[in-house]
Formats: structure tokens, sequence, C-alpha cells
């Protein structure tokens, strides 16, 4: 007689895995949350709002996942799927709300589950949102065995009045930077075939730490460096796949563009490593990976003493360049 579990679904491990994660879930829940995990849809009360505006982002951890499984590391993947998405929501000014993830997996593994569920809950009751709900999706014919991808999306809420476009960016605002704690979840295709072959347990010199620790430094929320400055940003930019010229012209008005001096701020050793294995010419480091800084951000003003910010350039009028780097 044919079963779904014969076919390679576990309804009874599902099951399992509601109960496992449940505790974990329900560790993110505020009193905005209504009702319990486990129903079809969650629920979220919106309060203390005059005038919101919602904002949405969707996205991934891309192969550093194949990364993490190599080295076991699961619920660094859980942490940056959250605080990726948060980075990116934060760039308009919000603050974030609650996020949904969704795994897909060969079948149902309760220890990496709990990992990774684990991961994204720190990260929610850290960023201060709900871990609201989400889907674990058993898919033997689509997924080889031991392989997985999650993904999120997370909802955030700014006030109207306060959102943060670019709009008001102009000649002379200055350009600080926070820094990144490496690759954060961006270039993972080029470095692992770049350190393909190397012991990832071990320093390849200068990095003081094992190569694998390295490249799975996870990736930040810098909502709560930025949330005290919000009222005084004029742009944000998350530097994400594409690097500083793929991401802070997006955040930029049409009439300008900015001058970053290279050298402003520090730059963390694996990318050295990384371009001294490949032979990798600065332009391209520059377009794959976040080169040291993970949030980029305009102001009119000095922030002498601010935590972690660097100054890293100035707006300047439109050049054929959106960003110049000298």
């Amino acid at each position: 007689m044919s079963t779904y579990a014969a076919a390679g679904v576990d309804i009874g491990a599902a099951e399992e895995n509601v109960r496992r994660i449940g505790r974990l879930v329900r560790s993110t829940h505020g009193p905005e949350v209504i009702g319990d995990f486990g129903a079809f849809a969650g629920l979220f009360h919106l309060t203390g709002i005059e005038d919101p505006v919602l904002v949405a982002s969707t996205d991934g951890v891309g192969t550093k996942a194949l990364l993490a499984a190599q080295l076991g590391a699961y619920d660094v993947l859980g942490r940056d799927l959250v605080n990726l998405s948060v980075d990116d929501v934060l760039t308009t000014g919000a603050r974030p709300l609650f996020f949904l993830d969704y795994v897909g997996l060969h079948a149902l593994d309760h220890a990496l589950m709990e990992a990774l569920v684990g991961g994204m809950a720190a990260a929610c009751r850290e960023n201060g949102c709900a871990l609201l709900g989400g889907e674990t999706a058993q898919l033997p014919d689509l997924y080889a065995a031991g392989h997985f991808d999650l993904a999120g999306t997370v909802v955030g809420v700014v006030e109207r009045t306060k959102l943060i476009d670019g709009s008001h960016v102009q000649v002379g605002d200055r350009v600080w930077g926070l820094p990144s704690t490496g690759l954060h979840t961006n270039g993972y295709t080029l470095a692992r075939q770049l350190v393909s072959g190397l012991d990832l347990g071990k320093d390849p010199g200068g990095l003081g730490q094992s190569l694998g620790e390295a490249l799975l430094a996870p990736h930040p929320s810098y909502f709560p460096a930025v949330e005290p400055i919000l009222g005084e940003l004029k742009a944000i930019a998350h530097i994400t796949g594409g690097g500083i010229p793929g991401n802070l012209p997006r955040v930029l008005p049409e009439g300008v563009s900015v001058e970053i001096e290279w050298g402003a701020w520090h730059v963390p050793p694996i990318f050295a490593v990384l371009q001294a294995l490949g032979g990798i010419g600065r332009d391209e480091m520059l377009r794959v990976f976040n080169m040291g800084l993970g949030l980029i951000f305009v102001t009119g003003l000095d922030l002498p003493g601010w935590p972690g910010a660097v100054e890293i350039g100035r707006v300047v009028p439109r050049a054929e360049q959106r960003v110049v780097i000298h």
C-alpha cells in the first residue's frame, strides 16, 4: 500500500516539528501578537502609529547555506536571515514588526530546524520583532538529501512623515559608514570556489581565527545602532550584492553623486585573503563584496563619536559615475 511517508513526506515528523519549534517562536511574541503559533495565518495588532506606511522585504541567505552545512553551523543562518531583512526595511526608516520564514528541505531534520529557528528567534528578540509564523516544506523530489533552502519576509512600519527616501540628499551632505563583520550573506558563490580544497579549520594567515569562522561571521542588524538617529538621516543604503557601487546609487536623487575615500574605514582581513587567492582586482572586489561597510547613510550633520560610524565621503554634483571611490 502506498503512503505519503513512503513517498518521502512524513506528516508525523511535521507535527513534531511544530511542537519542537513552538517554544522558540512564542519567545518572540509580545502583546501585539494575537492567537497562538500554528494557525493558518499570523495576526499582529498594529498600534501607536498615526499615518503608517508598511514596509516589506523578502530575501534569502544564498549559498552561505552550503558553507554552513559543510561546517555544521546552522544557527548563524537563522540570525542572518532575520538581520539582513531588518536591514533592508531599515533603509526606509522603518522598525521591524514581524518576520515570516520559509524552509524547504529533502526531509525533516529536527536538529537542523531547531538550530535555524533558534537563530531566527534570537535575532527577532534582539530586533524587537515577532517571529509570526512560517512554512516548512518537505520536498524530496526537489532537494537532494542533506540539502535545504531558506528565505524570509519581514514587515516593518514607519510614520509617513518620517519616511527616508533619499529625496532630500543634497550636495555637501556627509556620507558615513557602519562596519561589516565580513561577507555577511553575499559573494559566497565566488568565495566558496576560492577556498575549495583549503582547510577551513585553520587560519591561512592574518585572520586571527579559522577561515571557516571568518567566512561564517554573522550578518548583523544595524537597527539598534541607527534607530536613535533615524530622524537625522536623509538616505540609508544596505550594502549587499553589488557592493558599494551597486547599492548606494539606489538611494540617491538624480542630481548628485558621492565621492568616497578608500582607506577611510577598516576592511576585514578575510577580503584580502580572498582577493589574494583569486588574484582579483579592486573593482571586482568592490562589485562583489561589501568590502567592510555593511550600511552607508547620508546626513547633513557631523556625528563625532557616534558608535562605530566612520565618515567616508561627501555628496557632490552629479558625475558620470554615481559613486566615485578614490
